[in-house]
């Protein structure tokens, strides 16, 4: 059975811990405030140690799909409200862009 629980996320620069699948990581949320810019996400094992950088937040697609040696034991999916295509905004971050973890047996 696929489980879904949404990262809870508010719309500025933040860095927490999360246990997923057993495992803790540190994630790091930052805005790059240029053309072209947008949240990404910085994915970082219990020691420090950088997993994945810079992954932007986009909708429709698994942010850790590009990662497939690495061996995350779930998927990163960004969903917004009304308009699934909408990338999250600088203020949208958490509350009407959405970052979930999905997780299958």
């Amino acid at each position: 059975m696929t489980t879904y629980y949404e990262i809870p996320l508010s719309g500025s620069p933040q860095t927490f811990k999360s246990t997923i699948g057993g495992v803790t990581y540190a994630l790091t949320f930052l805005y790059r405030n240029v053309p072209g810019g947008g949240w990404t996400l910085d994915v970082q094992d219990v020691n420090g140690n950088n997993l994945v950088a810079g992954v932007p937040l986009v909708t429709g697609a698994d942010l850790l799909a590009q990662y497939p040696d690495l061996g995350f034991p779930f998927k990163l999916a960004v969903v917004s409200d009304g308009d699934p295509d909408a990338v999250p905004t600088f203020t949208g971050l958490g509350s009407t862009s959405h970052l979930y973890v999905v997780s299958e047996p």
